[in-house]
């Protein structure tokens, strides 16, 4: 078999060219999109002293050096949202940004180590309104590609039908039947060997050092988004609290927290956040979910205390995370993501 020609030759140039055009129009049109709305487009550090603290998200590290040779650690940040935070903290209401973003362990159809986000944020909006941002943002974008279909995989969408909604306490009873609420206390406690019980009485293999959070994930990625947006995006919402680190509890329901996912073809899009706010307990969360990392990988990454420090100045914001490569994958049919990159990583690793 012969290797596929290198993405810079001529001809892969001209057979990715078309895509990569929507592509430059897609963003032209999300940047004059927010800029009507009175949203100012800012550029994070992609160097942080935290690349981010989720507990299963790796960070491409480096070595600051001073002019007496002194060094110090820094990461690529694995998403803009810390120093988005921050500029909301500084008096910014409206913010976008259009960021390159860095996660090691990840490259697959759907990943890939350097990849585009698309992100926003409203000072003083509930999240829902996130919800209208991507019906906009997605019907905005199709326009502007010309395309009146999202497909990936044999998996279609409408990019202009209203979108579902369903919260995961649906979503698990209908295609997985399992009731998620009974694993789950009244004050956001879960119960481990209840969820367990459930997944294994619906054919989902269970294994003895599974968490409840390998669990809810296993069903999640098993049974529910293969279901999601086929036909129209759907948004699936009101996420367990305990699998939302960086958002706040439903003041209506302590089981849950806010926030929402965006779905179209069966592909994540988008994440969504009423932010948490809380600098206290946003420590704990992340003490717990480092202690978790270094148990699974042996690493833990620093927490970024300014960060912390700008949370208790923050007002309540709402902001979410667009994977604009994905975005445009869809909106071009394309089988693999970096097939909507104009410069893919180059892949080195023995096969």
């Amino acid at each position: 078999m012969t290797a596929a020609s290198p993405w810079w030759t001529r001809q892969s140039h001209a057979d990715r060219r078309p895509v990569l055009m929507m592509r430059a129009k897609v963003v032209a049109a999300l940047r004059a999109h927010f800029a009507a709305q009175d949203f100012v487009e800012v550029e994070t550090a992609a160097l942080q002293v935290s690349p981010g603290n989720e507990t299963h998200l790796r960070a491409f590290s480096t070595q600051i050096l001073a002019p007496d040779g002194s060094s110090a650690p820094l990461h690529l940040h694995t998403s803009p949202e810390f120093g988005c935070k921050k500029l909301v903290a500084a008096g910014e209401t409206r913010l976008v940004t259009v960021a390159r973003v860095f996660r090691n362990g990840e490259r697959s159809a759907l990943h890939h180590p350097e990849f585009t986000m698309l992100e926003w944020y409203r000072a003083g909006a509930d999240y829902t309104v996130l919800m209208q941002d991507c019906a906009d943002v997605i019907a905005r974008s199709a326009e502007v590609a010309g395309t009146g279909i999202l497909s990936h995989r044999g998996r279609e969408a409408d990019p202009l039908a209203p979108f579902d909604r369903l919260t995961l306490a649906e979503a698990f009873a209908r295609y997985a039947g399992i009731d998620l609420f009974a694993s789950i206390a009244a004050d956001g406690a879960t119960d481990r060997d209840a969820l367990a019980e459930a997944v294994a009485a619906a054919g989902i293999r269970v294994a003895p050092d599974d968490s409840w959070s390998d669990l809810f994930s296993r069903v999640l990625v098993a049974r529910i988004e293969p279901h999601l947006g086929i036909g129209r995006p759907a948004i699936l919402y009101e996420y367990p609290a305990c699998e939302a680190a960086l958002a706040r509890r439903s003041a209506r329901d302590a089981r849950v927290a806010e926030r929402f996912e965006l779905y179209a073809c069966g592909v994540e899009l988008a994440n969504a956040f009423g932010e948490l706010t809380d600098p206290v307990e946003q420590r704990r969360r992340f003490e717990a979910d480092m202690a978790l990392k270094a148990r699974i990988y042996g690493e833990a990454y620093p927490i970024d205390e300014d960060f912390l420090a700008a949370l208790a100045a923050m007002p309540e914001t709402s902001g979410i995370a667009l994977g604009l490569d994905r975005l445009v994958m869809l909106l071009a049919g394309a089988p693999r993501i970096e097939d909507v990159i104009w410069t893919p990583v180059a892949d080195t690793l023995p096969r």
